[in-house]
């Protein structure tokens, strides 16, 4: 709660650091809480200016969400992808891009 709460408030350079130490212990079978909390580590990623890190974050949340019986990650994923078409001149950008529009 803490990462997701320091993404909210536009803090990337809090909210990375405790977004990854808490999503290293998260079990891919917990597919959709893994991939609502990687959404907010990509919109932090994203708030630095990490583009490529990013976008190769979002393609995790595609690849977990893709699964799963909700809708809310790929919800909650939406607005990144959004912003991420701003530099979909950078190949991994395209790529998740793409990745969005196939799935």
């Amino acid at each position: 709660m803490t990462g997701r709460c320091w993404t909210e408030l536009r803090r990337p350079l809090r909210a990375v650091p405790v977004l990854e130490q808490v999503l290293a212990g998260f079990d891919d079978a917990h597919a959709r809480d893994k991939a609502l909390y990687l959404s907010w580590l990509a919109d932090s990623y994203l708030a630095a200016g990490e583009i490529e890190q990013a976008a190769a974050i979002t393609g995790r949340v595609l690849d977990l969400s893709a699964g799963v019986a909700s809708v809310r990650p790929r919800q909650r994923v939406t607005p990144v992808l959004q912003r991420l078409a701003a530099h979909r001149e950078l190949p991994q950008v395209a790529e998740v891009l793409e990745k969005a529009r196939a799935s």
